[in-house]
């Protein structure tokens, strides 16, 4: 009896533990600032990009959309190399920024994106690994054994560099390296990739952390709702607090937020939960103003610390300013 008792009140206390959340999905500004104002991009050909680095990334640029919108205009590589030869210029991967903003002119590129890439390595080492298998029908008893495995570990590097046409300097320039690394034992019908085709993983890998660096983006992320009541609440209002709590699981926030406007009322706002789920919602529609000022009710009716308050009001107000300046990196 007693350990179904103490089995019981570890069950209650995980599940009180696990609070109700919502998704939140908020902008996020790209990395690299001053790649908005140059949005229109050339790719070079990359130097010894036998992994098509430069092709894979032009790819990503090409086809990124934030809100359904485009937001780089590609120019054809093929001018830029045209004009290089036309001005018997080698392009060696990272070509000279002088060289760079001539042709960018030319072409009408406002920044242009060069690199080069190194040598893909690889490197196989050998080991064993244990095993147990049953020794008759029944497995009465067990057999250990070792079987002999193959490790390979493949690592690609690369260096680039995006050029501002127009003011000829350096936007961004940076150092990507990455390595995978692959399993196989003689007992398991898995093939290691070869060098080339692992390569070809880590470059697109690459390609898409290149991308992302300049990229706004959306973050996902959970926030937790309060599930009891800050006040000696009556029946009736315990009711509105966990009947809203149903409609917003359901992803009903319009009818939440009426029932939590009927709570605050009928606890002459003196309550700081419903303020506090009322600014979740808020910030899960993006309407971060109205979580703004939701959250700050519910700061001022709090006397002991809520952590999930505590962190509400931080976290709307770096929302509201990464916002602002994601909207205006995607409207330059």
């Amino acid at each position: 009896m007693k350990n179904f008792l103490g089995l019981s009140l570890g069950i209650l206390l995980v599940l009180s533990g696990c609070a109700q959340k919502v998704g939140i999905k908020a902008l996020e500004p790209a990395e690299v600032d001053r790649v908005a104002n140059t949005k229109k991009i050339t790719v070079t050909n990359f130097s010894r990009d036998s992994v098509g680095l430069s092709r894979k990334i032009e790819a990503n640029l090409a086809k990124f959309r934030i809100d359904d919108k485009k937001y780089f205009t590609l120019v054809s590589r093929n001018d830029f190399d045209k004009i290089l030869k036309e001005q018997h210029a080698q392009n060696s991967g990272l070509v000279d920024p002088t060289t760079v903003v001539e042709v960018g002119q030319l072409i009408g590129a406002e920044a242009i994106i060069n690199g080069n890439v190194g040598r893909a390595t690889s490197q196989d080492t050998y080991f064993y690994e244990k095993r147990v298998r049953c020794a008759d029908k029944e497995c009465k008893s067990q057999v250990k054994y070792k079987v002999r495995c193959k490790k390979r570990v493949v690592g690609l590097s690369s260096e680039l560099r995006i050029v501002d046409v127009q003011k000829g300097d350096v936007i961004f320039a940076d150092t990507f390296s990455d390595t995978a690394v692959y399993k196989q034992c003689s007992d398991d019908q898995r093939v290691l990739p070869s060098t080339e085709i692992a390569a070809q993983n880590l470059a697109r890998s690459m390609a898409a952390k290149f991308t992302y660096k300049l990229t706004p983006h959306y973050k996902h992320f959970q926030v937790a709702l309060l599930e009891d009541p800050d006040l000696d609440y009556t029946d009736k209002q315990e009711e509105l607090l966990e009947v809203s709590l149903e409609y917003i699981e359901q992803e009903r926030y319009d009818k939440a937020e009426k029932l939590l406007i009927r709570l605050v009322d009928a606890t002459r706002s003196q309550s700081y939960v419903p303020f506090y789920n009322l600014g979740v919602i808020s910030e899960a529609r993006g309407k971060y103003v109205d979580a703004k000022e939701y959250y700050g009710y519910a700061d001022n009716l709090m006397v002991a610390p809520v952590e999930e308050i505590n962190e509400a009001i931080v976290r709307i107000d770096r929302l509201i300013v990464k916002r602002e300046r994601t909207r205006e990196q995607i409207n330059r």
